[in-house]
């Protein structure tokens, strides 16, 4: 990093919790938020669960007609930014603030469910909000004007690595001398058909509807897949000089970001993991640290068979002697895999490591899988003298995301 880069806002829409301080108290306290299907009917579907934010209305947090004309990832991200900006204290220079969002499916519920009703319906017509609640970037717009942000602006699809990337781009704004502060919102809405049929069939998804707060089971020798989920979560990142000009509650530090591509398939990991161990060295080349700095990893971690085994093959290979130092979990089995949300909640999830020391439990990793033999904790762990945490990203496509964030001393 040329500058110190800052966190000075936060706000969080998950499945186990609406607000940060709902997340983290409901994500250390081991609970989950994947159940049984509400939002549409799952008969004839192969999955019956998923991670649903059950508790967001929209109407009850922005005027009904606004939240008509976002497609449903816009609305979560919408009140996450809202949440973040209040707690940075406000944007104090519109032209100099700029917006980056993540997200890997954009308005894929607006664009399906209107499909599905041109379809039935005997008058072959589509509402005038169509596009711009389909398209990713009308997210940023929607953020941008309710807040009056003036800066640069920019979405990015990398799938399950959107959010992590979207906070590497909000760096580079600012280190780019475009911006002073960014704004950094991830967020997903997917709970649906056609998406559910097309990951079961690529056998992708855990199919365990016998008991959906058991399904998504990391790192666990019974995993059989991942658990979709929904959400958003939103930063607030700054210079240092520019947080302490305004007197800025200051969380953590944003110390080094690694991005980069497989170039292998467009959906299954490399198997030797090249691409996710050069991404987490070039996190901590930026960073300035070395392995043994690092004492806490957020993984990926999606309870795939193939992803898991290889994301722990990566950090035993990149970390050395030191991986056996390093607590890891995977917050997924709590929330399931919000995709562009989760690059940023998982972030968050790091924060509140370094400021409370603790590491949230991984849930249902009742037997260990021996290829997996890192020290993920399945119970709620606190690591002392904890400095620097990493989260990682790796999405379809051979996307690959680190960041590491550092407790700020001042």
């Amino acid at each position: 990093m040329n500058k110190k880069l800052v966190i000075t806002g936060m706000g969080a829409i998950t499945p186990i919790g609406i607000g940060i301080d709902a997340y983290w108290e409901n994500l250390i306290a081991g609970k989950t938020g994947i159940d049984y299907i509400s939002s549409i009917d799952t008969e004839e579907l192969p999955v019956k669960f998923a991670g649903e934010c059950r508790d967001f209305v929209a109407k009850e947090f922005m005027p009904r007609k606004l939240s008509s004309e976002m497609d449903r990832f816009m609305q979560m991200a919408f009140v996450a930014a809202a949440e973040a900006i209040e707690s940075a204290g406000g944007i104090t220079d519109p032209y100099r603030t700029g917006i980056t969002v993540g997200t890997a499916l954009n308005g894929i519920m607006t664009i399906t469910d209107t499909e599905r009703t041109y379809s039935k319906s005997a008058f072959k017509r589509v509402g005038p909000r169509f596009l711009p609640k389909s398209l990713g970037n009308v997210c940023a717009s929607q953020i941008a004007i309710a807040n009056d942000i003036h800066g640069p602006s920019m979405t990015l699809n990398t799938a399950c690595a959107s959010g992590g990337d979207a906070i590497t781009l909000a760096s580079m704004f600012i280190n780019s001398g475009m911006a002073d502060a960014m704004v950094v919102a991830g967020a997903e809405s997917a709970t649906e058909p056609i998406l559910i049929q097309s990951l079961a069939g690529a056998q992708a998804l855990s199919t365990f509807n016998e008991d959906p707060k058991k399904a998504c089971r990391p790192f666990d020798q019974d995993r059989d897949g991942f658990v979709l989920g929904e959400g958003a979560g939103a930063l607030v990142i700054e210079t240092e000089e520019h947080a302490k000009a305004r007197g800025a509650q200051i969380y953590a530090q944003i110390a080094g970001c690694g991005n980069n591509t497989d170039a292998y398939h467009p959906v299954t990991p490399r198997p030797d993991g090249e691409g996710e161990m050069l991404c987490m060295k070039q996190a901590m080349e930026m960073a300035g640290i070395g392995t043994s700095d690092i004492g806490y990893i957020n993984a990926h971690g999606t309870a795939t068979i193939k992803g898991d085994i290889v994301e722990s093959e990566s950090v035993k290979t990149v970390f050395g002697e030191d991986a056996k130092n390093i607590v890891l979990n995977s917050t997924k089995a709590a929330t399931g895999h919000m995709m562009g949300a989760g690059g940023v909640t998982e972030v968050i999830a790091c924060v509140k490591a370094l400021q409370t020391g603790l590491v949230a439990p991984t849930l249902n990793l009742d037997h260990k899988d021996p290829e997996c033999d890192l020290n993920y904790v399945s119970e709620l762990t606190k690591v002392e003298n904890l400095e620097y945490a990493m989260s990682n990203a790796f999405g379809f496509g051979g996307q690959n995301s680190s960041i590491i964030v550092g407790k700020y001393n001042g």
